[in-house]
């Protein structure tokens, strides 16, 4: 039985495809090539090689790092060979750290078609999957899973929060063979579904009858006007009244001024005009709604989830703060196999890492309260000083109580 198992255990493994897989080791540039496509802009950033400020071990989480400021990214790895998810789960993983604390800036990367010019790589080549964190103000905070279907590409139209914090978090994507898909963040599942319903892929299998007509009777006002409602009497009085308490000026003088009239004031009495009551009206249906019938443009499709031509993989990003970190990116038709990577490259370190973290943050707090409080003594200091030369209410009290000296006889 224990001989079984081990036997299925292997055959398992063995079905498992790893299309690319990479930790950024020493030699990575050799596979890597960098976009020059903004150079003579001059807003092409340079990318570094470091595991940053926080870590649980500074070689094994060594990844890929933004390095200037207000600068545009791009830099690809070839798969080594053109290929189609068919009949195959199609699993990217990477791990991203913002610790910087990423303001407005893409971590996502993208899976590319053959044939890209890797030296020249930007935002207008063609990709099949883009995947991955996003984070510009309050308002952007999401993981984008955009996926290319005949030839254009498609958004997910669900809001997946990503994280904002500056540690290293890996996130998952999972299309599916089923038409379905997956999103994990630190191998937790955030987010699934079906891929029709929550992409606009398709033209929607039903549709308002274009040939249908609202009745004439149908009635869509929720309100009438009351029938029986009627003006109470003495209702309709002027808006303005002359003024009962002016007075003619005494120098008014009729043949040249004119006759004298009171100003006009409001209407104390005045109420608006009078509008009949709304009462529920019974014969109300709804707003009306044509009836839906089948789409004569939906064609279903069974497979959503193909992705043809793959062959490269790249970050392709603009950031207005750099310091983000990239590391430990898999590509394969096995979530089984990601998890596992992600458990020897994310989780033997993420603990080592939180706490190097913490103690920085603590040792920062510490020193923040420490210069406040000599900024605060110092303050009191001058304050203490300056009243110590300042003149007192004694002191003005003495001159007053002086007698003034003898003056000489001759004066």
């Amino acid at each position: 039985m224990k001989a079984l198992l081990i036997l299925a255990l292997l055959v398992f493994a063995a079905s498992a495809k790893v299309y690319f897989q990479e930790e950024f080791d020493q030699g990575w540039e050799s596979r890597w090539v960098k976009s020059t496509l903004k150079e003579d802009e001059g807003t092409q950033g340079k990318w570094g090689w470091e595991a940053g400020k926080f870590y649980g071990d500074a070689e094994a989480q060594k990844g890929i790092k933004t390095m200037e400021d207000a600068r545009f990214y791009g830099i690809s790895a070839d798969m080594g060979e053109e290929f189609t998810n068919e009949g195959k789960d199609l699993v990217l993983q990477f791990s991203a750290k913002h610790e910087q604390n990423l303001d407005c800036g893409g971590g996502y990367i993208k899976i590319l078609k053959a044939g890209l010019d890797q030296s020249k790589f930007g935002g207008d080549d063609g990709y099949n999957v883009m995947f991955g964190p996003d984070i510009c103000g309050t308002g952007t905070r999401k993981v984008h899973m955009i996926l290319n279907y005949n030839g254009e590409n498609r958004e997910l139209k669900k809001n997946v929060a990503c994280k904002t914090d500056q540690l290293t978090h890996v996130y998952t994507m999972v299309l599916k063979k089923d038409n379905t898909y997956e999103i994990l963040i630190d191998m937790e599942k955030v987010e699934s579904g079906k891929l029709e319903e929550d992409w606009d892929l398709l033209a929607p299998k039903e549709i308002p009858d274009p040939a249908a007509k609202k009745p004439e009777d149908w009635i869509d006002e929720a309100e009438m006007v009351d029938p029986e409602d009627v003006k109470p009497e003495g209702w309709d009085v002027p808006q303005f009244i002359e003024d009962p308490e002016a007075e003619k000026p005494e120098e008014w003088d009729d043949e040249e001024d004119g006759e004298w009239k009171p100003p006009q004031v409001p209407n104390p009495d005045y109420k608006g005009e009078w509008a009949p009551k709304k009462i529920p009206n019974p014969g109300y249906k709804g707003p009306w709604k044509a009836p839906m019938i089948a789409n004569p443009d939906y064609v279903a499709d069974e497979s959503l989830y193909l992705q043809k031509n793959m062959q490269f993989l790249g970050f392709e990003l603009w950031q207005v703060k750099s310091g983000s970190i990239f590391d430990n990116i898999i590509v394969t038709d096995d979530l089984e196999e990601a998890k596992d990577f992600a458990k020897r490259t994310f989780e033997a370190y993420k603990d080592g890492e939180k706490a190097m973290f913490d103690k920085a943050e603590e040792e920062r707090r510490a020193k923040e309260e420490a210069e406040r409080k000599k900024m605060e003594e110092e303050a009191k200091a001058r304050e203490a000083e300056a009243n110590k030369d300042a003149p007192t209410d004694d002191d003005d009290d003495t001159f007053e109580d002086e007698e003034p000296e003898d003056l000489p006889d001759e004066l």
